[in-house]
């Protein structure tokens, strides 16, 4: 189920999206990103509807999946942000 940001608090999303990253791991890129710029990147691409948060009822969970891959796993995202 995707819950529209929009219901979340700021400071939830903050959290929500500070956990997600966290739990992602490493970056491997060539230039070292700090943890609060890549919160800073996802906020914004939730925002812009280019990632969502994704709630799983059976795991009572929550993450955070780009719109790429969405589309990949057969799900629609038009209006998903709105």
């Amino acid at each position: 189920m995707i819950i529209p940001h929009q219901q979340l608090s700021d400071d939830a999303l903050y959290a929500l999206t500070d956990e997600f990253v966290s739990r992602n791991g490493t970056d491997y890129g060539e230039v070292e990103i700090s943890l609060q710029r890549k919160i800073e990147q996802v906020i914004r691409q939730i925002k812009a509807g280019e990632a969502f948060i994704l709630y799983s009822e059976l795991h009572e969970s929550c993450t955070i999946i780009s719109k790429q891959e969405m589309q990949q796993r057969g799900q629609s995202v038009e209006n998903k942000s709105e």
